[in-house]
């Protein structure tokens, strides 16, 4: 899909839709359980879908309600006949969605099911390794088939677990997860760095939630004995700042700033990180600011859209790992901002954006990735042209309405079917 967008104000109130790190997160928890769960989640992206439907294959029962906008979910040991053993054989399609693969790979060697993954996007080109190895070690057999998909075979078994810090925290909350399923399992022992701990510890909440019991001992991640999955009944996930982070910059950049655009239903208190984009914005705004993106990665294309007006040069670093999302998203980050009229460049670890007063507006690609497809929309706001989006669609892969509450907001936008022919 292409969109059309002649810059206008974003004025009025934005609720943030439910957090989407924390609705996968209930849903594992919920196929788990002893008895079903209702999860409140009226924005269902694809990430979320792929989450649901992949715990459908593996053994759950779960469908989603749209006129109460929430998920009921039927666990694995309320929907098989073998106790929480799931099926035996199945084929999870995770789509593009890392966190739907690095949270439930660990689920399937756990629950001994012989499963055929399928993968979408630039998915199987995003690294699992070292959690490939360590589930080998534990007894799983994994291959990878010439089209990206995966098939394990095996059931994981207990003992330590060894997890680098400084690699992606989806590892190490997919095998906090399965922790309680397994016998003799000391924990998960951490090495060097760890990096987006408040992941770790929002599994560690969600857990909770499900009466499982987890402390963290020096470096070792474990299980108090005696837990195990209990359902709380009904959740409701709190709003999302990866997702509200785009009305926050939104609002900086229309004139008037924050008081013309308020996004509701965001947790001041919350353990997300992204929550730093209510301070970080003050600051880029200020000129010449540094911002290490370590922990706040998804945070970065939408705040250099407002580094690219303001005062002198922003620098963000530590940013390496959006070289593996969706897109390379320092490239295309970069490539969105100069397609606008912005100047910036990469360097070896993040970009550094040069401010002007305006943007020209101009014709982005997505590149198949939600944060610059949004990012560019935001945008907007401060271009004196008109600003079109190729494969503007891309945004249902974590905020299906955007484009609907963009327009809700004043935004004035067309849709059209993408000149891409790949979509013709």
């Amino acid at each position: 899909m292409k969109v059309t967008i002649i810059p206008s104000g974003l004025h009025g109130s934005v609720r943030a839709i439910e957090s989407k790190s924390e609705v996968h997160r209930l849903l594992i928890g919920a196929a788990l359980a002893d008895s079903p769960t209702e999860i409140l989640c009226k924005a269902l992206s694809d990430d979320i879908s792929a989450t649901a439907e992949s715990l459908n294959r593996i053994g759950a029962d779960i469908h989603y309600e749209k006129k109460s906008g929430s998920f009921h979910v039927v666990p694995i040991c309320r929907n098989s006949s073998g106790g929480n053993t799931g099926n035996r054989s199945c084929v999870p399609d995770v789509g593009e969605s890392g966190s739907t693969l690095r949270f439930l790979l660990p689920l399937i060697c756990a629950l001994g099911v012989n499963a055929h993954i399928v993968m979408r996007g630039r998915l199987p080109e995003r690294p699992l390794s070292p959690l490939w190895e360590e589930l080998e070690r534990h007894g799983c057999r994994l291959v990878r088939n010439d089209d990206g998909s995966i098939d394990t075979a095996g059931r994981l078994r207990g003992g330590e677990f060894r997890m680098a810090g400084n690699v992606s925290s989806q590892f190490i909350s997919g095998l906090l997860f399965v922790l309680p399923l397994l016998e003799d399992v000391p924990g998960i022992r951490l090495y060097g760095p760890v990096e987006s701990e408040a992941y770790i510890r929002m599994t560690m909440r969600a857990m909770e939630q499900f009466g499982i019991r987890t402390v963290r001992d020096g470096d070792v991640l474990r299980v108090l004995s005696g837990s195990s999955y209990h359902s709380p009944g009904r959740l409701s996930p709190e709003g999302d700042w990866s997702c509200g982070a785009f009305w926050e910059i939104a609002g900086m950049l229309t004139k008037g700033g924050r008081e013309g655009l308020v996004c509701t239903g965001l947790d001041e208190g919350s353990i997300q990180r992204d929550r730093a984009v209510r301070e970080l914005k003050h600051r880029i705004a200020a000129g010449g600011a540094v911002v290490d993106a370590r922990n706040i990665p998804d945070l970065v294309p939408v705040l250099s859209v407002l580094a690219a007006v303001s005062p002198g040069s922003t620098s963000f670093i530590h940013a390496e790992r959006l070289r593996l999302k969706e897109s390379d998203r320092i490239r295309s980050t970069v490539r969105m901002l100069r397609a606008l009229g912005g100047t910036a460049e990469e360097t070896v670890d993040g970009l550094i954006v040069y401010g002007k007063e305006r943007l020209s507006g101009g014709c982005a690609d997505s590149c198949n990735d939600h944060r610059i497809a949004m990012s560019a929309a935001v945008a907007s706001a401060a271009c004196t042209g008109k600003v079109i989006i190729e494969g503007a669609e891309a945004v249902n892969k974590s905020y299906p309405q955007f484009w609907d509450d963009f327009e809700r907001l004043g935004g004035k936008i067309t849709r059209e079917p993408s000149g891409h022919p790949e979509n013709q």
